[in-house]
Parts: C-alpha cells; sequence; structure tokens
C-alpha cells in the first residue's frame, strides 16, 4: 500500500502513526524535514520523478509499505495521478490536505466553487494567461519561468488584479494584491503557491449548482437582431455557424476577429471560453464590439487601428477571422496565416479576392478549403403564407495548420 499525504497548506505535519509504519518515505525536502521518519527508514528526496517511482516500486513489488509526502491536496494537480498510472488507484490511500487554491481563495475571501484552476508548473504558460483574460476568476498554479512576473507581463493591458499568495501555512505567508505591470516588475523568488487572477467588478458571481467555468451557452450562431450593428453590417448567423465550426475557439485558446465591426464573431468566440481580441478601425464600431461584449456578458479586448500594421503588437492567435479588409485583405489573411497556431478563416462577399485570399493560405503553410454560403430565409407574405427570401452570398474561406485539429489543450 501507497499512503499519499497531503501536508496542506496550513502547514500540519501529517499523522505520526502513518510515517511511523512506512519502511519508505518519498517527498519534497521540506516535507521530509517536517516530520520525524521511522528508525531505519529509507528516504527519497523527490528530484527526477521516474527514479523516485522505480524505488517505490521495489518496496510495493516485495509489499513493504510506502509513504508519499505531497503538498496540499495530492489529487489536485499532484502526484495521485502519476502514482495511480503506474500502481493502479487501488494501491493507493489518499489522505489529502487543504489545497494551495482553497487556502489562497480564503485569504483573500472569495468563493471559488465558480473559479477556473489552471496549472502553468511545467506548462506552456499561454493558456493560463488566455484563460486569465477570457474569465473573472482563474487560479494559476505556478513554476518556474511561469511565475506572477511573466503571468504579469503577459496581462499587462488587460484590466486584472493579480493575487500573490506566497508560502502558505508558513511564518513567511505573504498575500498580496497587485496590478499585472506591478507583478511584470518584481522579482518573487521560488516561494510563489499560487497567483488569483481577478475581474474584481465580476469576481462574486452568481449561486452556482456545477463548480468550475460557467457551462458554455445552450446554442450559438445567435441572430442578427442579438447584436447592435450599423445597417445589417454583421456576420450573418449562417457564416458565422460554419466559421466556428472552423475556428474551433475552446477555453485556453486566443481567437482574433479582424475587421470586426460588430463584433458578432469575437462575442460568439467569447461565449464558447476563448480569449478573444478584436481589431477594428473604427471608432464608432470600437465601441459597438464593446457594447455587444457588454451585453453577453463576455470579455473582449478591442483593439483600436488598422490591419495588418496593427497586429503586430499582437499575442500569438491560435485562430483568426477575418471579416473585412478590402484591398488590403491579401496582406491580411497573410499576416494573420503566418501567426495563427490552428486557422485562419476569411469571410468575403466579392468573390475577385477570394484567389488573392487563398494564396495567401496556401503560402504559409495552411491547407486551405472554402464553400460559397447562398441561404434563403423563410420570410412571411400577407395572407399567412410564407415566402423564401435570399440572403447575400458570402464566401467563407479557410486554411488549417496540418494535424492541428487532433491537437488537445492542456488546462
Amino acid at each position: 500500500m501507497i499512503t499519499v499525504v497531503g501536508m496542506g497548506a496550513a502547514g500540519a505535519a501529517p499523522a505520526g502513526d502513518v510515517v511511523a509504519g512506512a519502511e519508505l518515505v518519498v517527498g519534497g525536502r521540506r516535507h521530509l524535514e517536517a516530520v520525524r521518519l521511522p528508525e531505519g527508514a529509507e528516504r527519497v528526496v523527490l528530484g527526477a520523478l521516474a527514479p523516485a517511482l522505480d524505488t517505490v516500486a521495489e518496496y510495493v513489488a516485495k509489499e513493504r509499505p510506502v509513504v508519499v509526502l505531497a503538498s496540499g491536496d495530492p489529487g489536485f494537480f499532484g502526484i495521485v495521478r502519476v502514482l495511480a498510472e503506474r500502481f493502479g488507484a487501488q494501491r493507493l490511500d489518499v489522505r489529502p490536505g487543504v489545497s494551495s487554491v482553497a487556502a489562497a481563495f480564503a485569504r483573500a475571501g472569495l468563493p471559488w466553487d465558480d473559479a477556473v484552476v489552471a496549472s502553468a508548473h511545467g506548462r506552456d504558460l499561454r493558456t493560463a494567461v488566455n484563460l486569465c483574460r477570457a474569465h473573472p476568476k482563474v487560479a494559476v498554479l505556478t513554476g518556474p519561468g511561469a511565475g506572477p512576473a511573466e503571468l504579469g507581463a503577459a496581462l499587462r493591458t488587460d484590466p486584472r488584479v493579480l493575487v500573490v499568495a506566497s508560502a502558505l501555512g508558513t511564518a513567511d505567508e505573504r498575500v498580496e494584491r497587485v496590478t499585472p505591470v506591478e507583478a511584470a516588475g518584481r522579482d518573487w523568488g521560488a516561494a510563489v503557491s499560487v497567483v488569483l487572477c481577478l475581474d474584481e467588478a465580476r469576481a462574486l458571481g452568481p449561486v452556482r449548482s456545477v463548480a468550475g467555468p460557467r457551462p458554455g451557452p445552450a446554442g450559438w450562431a445567435l441572430d442578427e437582431t442579438d447584436f447592435a450593428h450599423r445597417d445589417s453590417m454583421i456576420t450573418k448567423y449562417e457564416v458565422r455557424a460554419l466559421a466556428l465550426a472552423r475556428l474551433g475557439p475552446r477555453p485556453g485558446d486566443l481567437v482574433w476577429d479582424v475587421g470586426a465591426g460588430s463584433g458578432s464573431v469575437a462575442v460568439e468566440c467569447a461565449r464558447l471560453g476563448a480569449a478573444v481580441t478584436a481589431v477594428e478601425k473604427t471608432p464608432d464600431g470600437v465601441e459597438r464590439v464593446r457594447a455587444n461584449a457588454a451585453a453577453h456578458d463576455v470579455d473582449v479586448r478591442v483593439v483600436h487601428g488598422a490591419a495588418p500594421t496593427v497586429l503586430s503588437d499582437l499575442d500569438d492567435p491560435d485562430s483568426v477571422f477575418v471579416g473585412g479588409g478590402g484591398r488590403e485583405l491579401p496582406a491580411i489573411v497573410a499576416a494573420c496565416a503566418r501567426r495563427a497556431r490552428r486557422a485562419v478563416v476569411v469571410a468575403m462577399a466579392a468573390l475577385d479576392r477570394v484567389p488573392a485570399a487563398r494564396e495567401a493560405l496556401l503560402g504559409a503553410g495552411l491547407e486551405c478549403d472554402g464553400v460559397l454560403l447562398q441561404s434563403s430565409r423563410l420570410a412571411p407574405l400577407p395572407g399567412d403564407v410564407t415566402r423564401l427570401a435570399a440572403t447575400n452570398p458570402v464566401f467563407l474561406l479557410w486554411g488549417e495548420r496540418p494535424h492541428s485539429r487532433t491537437e488537445g489543450v492542456s488546462l
């Protein structure tokens, strides 16, 4: 049997009788120093995981008792997953402590049943960054090269507050509230336990019955009447439905909506959990996108400027929707296609622009396809009868990075 003991953010040592019966005790150096080891027990300081697991395997094979010491709740982004995969869940006796996430929210005086939790420890920080942009309450488990300074640098233009919890449960415990810019300018050392990223205006959401981020929308491709727009200048819902399918927005992604107009595509991507940057060159368009995002209670970062020039200052996206561009369209599509990690979708009313846009996608190494969408909607006629009213045809072109659609997202 392997007993896995979470020592908790409160710093409480595990029950003496648990460790007292062990012949092998495995853990981080600070955990091992916090307990009294039994006479004759072997001690393994966790560094490289594989050798430690091999030693555990030797003891398990001989049915000799093993204790593994871990931080907080070891089943929450912890060592329980690795041990269960190697030895089977039936061999584990897990005794969790208080996780650093629970302790940090407690110190901040906030509930966390509606929080998104992401680990940046040994993982790409961009997933955590995009979750922080898209959601009002995110806890980020940090690691070397992915701490408060790096998170703050990535979020310096976002209206967020970072709560940095360090050395939780010790005499050196610190809980500090800083702006992303302030976080980026400091050396935080190695004692950081967790960082909370908060939109304080929305940190106290409504009462929930399901933990975690709010459920995705029950439907998408919303009616045009759900958005403020100018003179019907909006991506129609039939086009939006296919565009969303090709963009594939999901939590942890960053999506650009270039030539956003009303921001209908941006808002729909945000409703599906992605972080979104909308690029719009007209001042009234910028305000319209912001108003539509607020009306649907989602975060959309709006950048006022003309593509492709303004794109150079943005973080690389996972996917891009291009809904405007005029004569600059080929250059805009080319710039987006060079930067997109997964897909670029282009909507065009002018058929003449299709060849150049397609060439831009292919030139960036994307696999290209497209379709002409021409729909007719039901419309009433006098006398309680119905006709078909044709909408303007739109050519939807998309390019996808080879094999990108099979890649998962690590949260």
